[in-house]
């Protein structure tokens, strides 16, 4: 008997890792689809929404930081950044230690917007562990778990 077995795709592998890739797709679907009715219900471009979304764990950010978090130019930024100076969620700060940089802070309707968000998509989520039932839940969460550290393990791989 082969001791390397399991290493050797065969049918069943094969099926499985189609039936995966069917079902990441259709997950990165359903949460695009979502993102677009974010975007609609809180008014913001979708980058718009991610960029705020990034001062989760930050009290400033510099344009910079942004293009590197959302992997976009720093024009791309700019051009954001006008917008959300438009709609007064953000302002511009000098940085205390370097005039030259301006650091990018969420303005009091910018923590509310963020907050809203935020609270938006946690509801979307509990309603979402809601729907299984509760002896599922934990299954789920650990294949999902079991799954992400299967992702980074090949993403490590592919680097």
């Amino acid at each position: 008997m082969n001791d390397n077995y399991e290493d050797v795709p065969n049918k069943m592998t094969r099926y499985q890792a189609e039936r995966l890739k069917e079902l990441i797709e259709e997950i990165i679907h359903c949460c695009q689809e979502r993102i677009v009715f974010q975007s609609r219900k809180f008014h913001l471009a979708p980058a718009e929404l991610r960029l705020l979304l990034l001062f989760k764990h930050e009290r400033y950010l510099t344009v910079k930081s942004i293009a590197q978090k959302m992997e976009v130019a720093k024009s791309r930024v700019t051009k954001l950044m006008e917008g959300l100076l438009e709609k007064k969620l953000v302002q511009r700060i000098e940085d205390p230690e370097d005039a030259r940089i301006k650091l990018i802070s969420l303005t009091a309707a910018g923590h509310k917007k963020y907050e809203d968000i935020d609270a938006f998509i946690s509801d979307i989520h509990h309603d979402l562990v809601m729907h299984l039932k509760s002896e599922d839940r934990k299954s789920v969460l650990s294949s999902m778990e079991l799954l992400r550290s299967a992702m980074e393990a090949v993403k490590e791989r592919l680097v």
